[in-house]
């Protein structure tokens, strides 16, 4: 059938129905019965075949608990938007509205990261600061783009967003005295490399900021090998204390310490343990994403020891949490209330649709990861969108149309991954990124096991 994903892992039986996100922990029994089910067996095999494990009568109530799933559609359920095409299409072509920017205040880093796709926050041209009146321009471009839309968001980003203060704090002013006469709500959030904090920076940060992100790569020998100072000395030291201090005053606000692994620290669950360990509650650990020649550039190689890491990430995550030391880590944070929806399925992140990224002098491109990319530029914050193919391509992009995720059991969760890096590995982003979709299936699945755990 294909219409369900088995697996075990931490000593439990898991069933996914992929079609509803609906999530079982089976005993052998029942899980046996499930997997002859789903390679099409007749009961009376079934029953045939595992009468030499299981007493005849339990097999008989273990497949009536299927047949009941089954009817209420918990248990081999079916797409109910996979035929209907038209639906799909109508939807590929909606009338979009903007409900995010992600405002590029400085391409100028004060660090040198060795993984930057950014190249120290130059997106292939110039080093520039946005200007108030350009930020400006581009939050009157959201407020008119977002159609009836109330909450509205707004990331400052970089390079390092912390280099354009002033205009950071001016943008927050103004996005605050549109808010009322135009019936919308800002969400401001910001990502730093933490050099600059202090505690007029914290304070207002803590105050105007919904989410904050913390860089942070872990170990100190991780973090100074890869998030040096342009001199070579490592930053480590420098933001250690500034971003427990951050932390510490921002109370029960959104915030994320967020780091990335590479090939020299494929033993990342340490990393995200010593981020814990620091006192940090809410953590992140993205892969890499780097040219195949880069020499810490991750490979296929790798990932039995990257699966091994998210395993021992997820089991350490339990002892934790049963220790009452529990914390947060984005990527096993799994919403299962998505699952038959035909909007998440089709929409994904909403790069190049209902979220741009805006560039210092107003340029307006999918997401931050197309920056500099000319192909890819979409018009400015002055002359609005001049490009609408472009939006139409990134519209119709969606778990449906790519090949590869028709397969997939994780399809629903990821919408079908990275544009940007399917495009920039295969230079087409109907693709699907490898070895990226490989780590996204193991952590569903060591989330799907936690869920279970904890429940």
């Amino acid at each position: 059938m294909g219409l369900v994903h088995q697996y075990r892992n931490n000593g439990y039986n898991i069933v996914l129905d992929i079609n509803s996100s609906s999530i079982h922990v089976a005993d052998d029994m029942v899980y046996d019965i499930i997997e002859a089910m789903d390679q099409g067996m007749e009961k009376s095999r079934i029953l045939q075949n595992l009468s030499a494990r299981y007493a005849p009568d339990q097999i008989e109530e273990g497949y009536a608990e299927c047949e009941e799933l089954i009817r209420s559609g918990q248990l081999f359920s079916r797409d109910i938007y996979e035929a209907c095409q038209e639906e799909i299409e109508a939807f590929s072509k909606r009338k979009t509205v903007v409900k995010a920017l992600c405002l590029h205040v400085a391409h100028a880093c004060n660090l040198s990261c060795k993984y930057c796709f950014a190249e120290e926050g130059e997106y292939h041209g110039q080093r520039a600061m946005m200007s108030v009146e350009v930020g400006k321009k581009a939050l009157d471009f959201l407020v008119e783009n977002s159609g009836s839309r109330k909450n509205l968001e707004v990331d400052f980003f970089g390079g390092e967003p912390l280099m354009n203060w002033q205009t950071v704090k001016e943008l927050v002013a103004y996005g605050r005295s549109l808010e009322e006469k135009n019936q919308k709500k800002f969400r401001f959030t910001l990502t730093t490399n933490g050099v600059l904090l202090d505690e007029e920076k914290t304070d207002f940060l803590n105050r105007e900021m919904a989410n904050v992100v913390l860089s942070l790569d872990g170990r100190q020998k991780v973090h100074d090998f890869m998030r040096p100072f342009p001199g070579g000395a490592g930053s480590y030291q420098n933001i250690i204390p500034k971003f427990q201090e951050f932390v510490k005053k921002r109370g029960q606000k959104d915030y994320y310490v967020r780091g990335t692994f590479t090939r020299h620290n494929l033993d990342f669950a340490e990393d995200v343990l010593h981020m814990a360990d620091l006192g940090f509650r809410k953590l992140s650990m993205e892969p890499v994403v780097a040219p195949k020649e880069a020499e810490y550039a991750l490979r296929k190689e790798d990932l039995p020891v990257i699966f091994e890491q998210y395993d021992l990430l997820a089991r350490e995550m339990l002892k934790r949490e049963k220790e009452g030391k529990g914390f947060q880590f984005f990527h096993f944070m799994l919403d299962l209330s998505g699952g038959p929806c035909v909007y998440k399925r089709l929409s994904g992140c909403g790069s190049g649709t209902e979220y741009l990224a805006v560039t210092p002098w107003g340029d307006l491109y999918p997401c931050h990861q197309f920056v500099g990319e000319e192909d890819f530029r979409m018009g400015t914050v002055f002359d609005g969108i001049q490009k609408p193919q472009i939006r139409d391509r990134f519209s119709a992009n969606n778990v449906y149309a790519k090949p590869a995720c028709r397969e997939c059991f994780a399809r629903f969760f990821c919408s079908g991954g990275c544009a940007a890096n399917s495009h920039n590995f295969y230079g087409d982003m109907g693709q699907a990124y490898e070895i990226g979709c490989a780590m996204e299936k193991k952590r569903v699945e060591c989330a799907i096991m936690l869920k279970a755990a904890m429940e």
